[in-house]
C-alpha cells in the first residue's frame, strides 16, 4: 500500500477538500457554482492527478462511507423536513417544481424507449433509470438513496460512468439556470413580484452543536439504520434506505426534533463527504476504456435533462411564470434545495431561499420514492 492509499491519509484530505470549497463557495465566482458541485470536481481532478486514490481502484474509507457515512447523512438532512412549512413556499414555485419533476419522469421515459439503454447497460438498466429519475428531481441524495440499495456502486465500472455522466451533463445545465432567466427577461419579460425588505427570510447559515444535540443526531440516525436494517431483515422486498428515509421523514415532523440545533451541519458534512468520495469515482481513464457503455448514458441523459428542461420552461412560459422562479425550481429538481439556494442567491432573489430550500427538501422526500418506482417498472 502506497502513503497516498493510507486510510488517514484519504480520510484527511477528503475533509480538507470539503473545507477548501467550502471556504471557495464564500467568493461570488464560485457561489454560482456550489459547494456540493465543488466538491465533486475538486476531488475529481485529485482522483485523476493521483493525489488520493480514484474510487474505481477501491479503497476502506470509500467503502465505509458508501455504507454507513451515507446513509447516514441522508437520514439527518432529511430532519431538517418540515412538511407542513411547504405550504410556505407559494403556489408558482410549487407547481413549477411539480412540472419540473413530471418533465424529468417523462424525459426518463423518452429516452428509456429511444436508448434502450438494457442492451449496453445490462440487468441494471432499470436501477440506473431510477437512480437518474431521482437525482433529476431532488438531487443526488436520491441518486445516490437508489443506487446504494440496488448495489450499483458496487459495479465499480458502471457507477464511474453514471456518476461522471451525471456531472457531465447535469453541471452545465446547473449553470445554464442561471443564464437563461436574464436573457429570457429581455426578450420576454414577467413582472416580478419581489415583497418588502421586511418580509423577506434569511436561511440560517450557522448553528451551534451543543454534547447534547450531537448525541441525539448521532444516536437517532444508528438506532434509525439498526430499525432499517431489522425491517429489512424481515421484509427483504424494502429497500433499507426507503425505510430510512420514512423514519427520518416521520420524526422531523415532530417539534423536539426541530428544536435540535446541529442538523443541517452535521448532515450537509456527510453529504459533502459523500460527495467528495462520488468525485473519486470520476476516473476519466475508466470512462474512456468503457465506449459504448459510457456514449449510451450521455445519450440517456441528454434526452432527459433536455426534456426536463423543456418542459418546466415551456409551460412555465405558457403560465408567465417569472424566470427566476422557473429556474430555482429546475435547481430544485436537478440538484436539490442546496443549489436552489445557490440560484436565488446568484440571481440575487432573496426572496426565494426559503421557497428554494422548501422545495428542494420536498424533492429530497419524494424523489427516493419515485426513483424507485420507475426502477421497479422498468424491472
Amino acid at each position: 500500500m502506497t502513503w497516498t492509499q493510507d486510510p488517514f491519509y484519504v480520510s484527511g484530505m477528503l475533509c480538507m477538500f470539503v473545507l477548501l470549497c467550502v471556504w471557495l463557495a464564500r467568493f461570488k465566482g464560485f457561489q454560482t457554482i456550489g459547494t456540493p458541485i465543488l466538491v465533486i470536481l475538486a476531488t475529481a481532478i485529485a482522483a485523476n492527478l493521483g493525489v488520493i486514490p480514484t474510487a474505481t481502484n477501491g479503497n476502506p474509507v470509500y467503502t465505509g462511507v458508501f455504507m454507513y457515512l451515507a446513509p447516514m447523512g441522508i437520514f439527518i438532512a432529511l430532519l431538517e423536513v418540515n412538511l407542513k412549512s411547504l405550504k410556505k413556499a407559494g403556489g408558482p414555485i410549487l407547481l413549477m417544481f411539480g412540472i419540473g419533476g413530471l418533465g424529468t419522469i417523462v424525459g426518463v421515459l423518452v429516452a428509456w424507449f429511444i436508448v434502450q439503454p438494457a442492451s449496453e447497460i445490462g440487468p441494471l438498466a432499470h436501477a440506473v433509470a431510477g437512480m437518474y429519475t431521482g437525482t433529476y428531481i431532488g438531487g443526488s441524495i436520491n441518486f445516490n438513496a437508489v443506487a446504494l440499495s440496488y448495489h450499483v456502486n458496487e459495479n465499480a465500472d458502471l457507477f464511474a460512468a453514471t456518476t461522471v455522466v451525471d456531472n457531465l451533463i447535469g453541471t452545465p445545465w446547473i449553470i445554464a439556470t442561471l443564464i437563461l432567466p436574464k436573457y429570457l427577461q429581455r426578450f420576454f419579460p414577467r413582472k416580478k413580484l419581489l415583497p418588502a425588505a421586511s418580509e423577506v427570510q434569511k436561511v440560517k447559515a450557522e448553528e451551534s452543536i451543543s454534547i447534547a444535540g450531537l448525541a441525539s443526531i448521532i444516536g437517532l440516525a444508528f438506532l434509525a439504520m439498526a430499525a432499517s436494517k431489522l425491517v429489512f431483515q424481515y421484509y427483504p422486498q424494502i429497500p433499507e434506505i426507503l425505510t430510512l428515509t420514512t423514519i427520518a421523514l416521520i420524526l422531523a415532523q415532530f417539534s423536539f426534533i426541530k428544536k435540535l440545533s446541529g442538523s443541517h451541519t452535521i448532515g450537509f458534512f456527510l453529504i459533502l463527504l459523500f460527495l467528495a468520495t462520488i468525485g473519486t469515482l470520476c476516473d476519466f481513464s475508466t470512462l474512456s476504456g468503457l465506449g459504448d457503455l459510457a456514449g449510451t448514458l450521455i445519450l440517456f441523459v441528454s434526452i432527459l435533462v433536455l426534456i426536463h428542461g423543456l418542459v418546466i420552461f415551456g409551460v412555465g412560459a405558457l403560465f408567465k411564470i417569472d424566470w427566476d422562479v422557473i429556474a430555482v425550481a429546475s435547481q430544485a429538481n436537478v440538484g436539490g434545495n442546496t443549489t436552489a439556494l445557490a440560484s436565488a442567491e446568484s440571481l440575487n432573489r432573496p426572496d426565494l431561499l426559503i421557497p428554494g430550500v422548501l422545495v428542494g427538501s420536498l424533492g429530497n422526500a419524494l424523489g427516493t420514492y419515485v426513483g424507485f418506482f420507475i426502477a421497479g417498472m422498468l424491472g
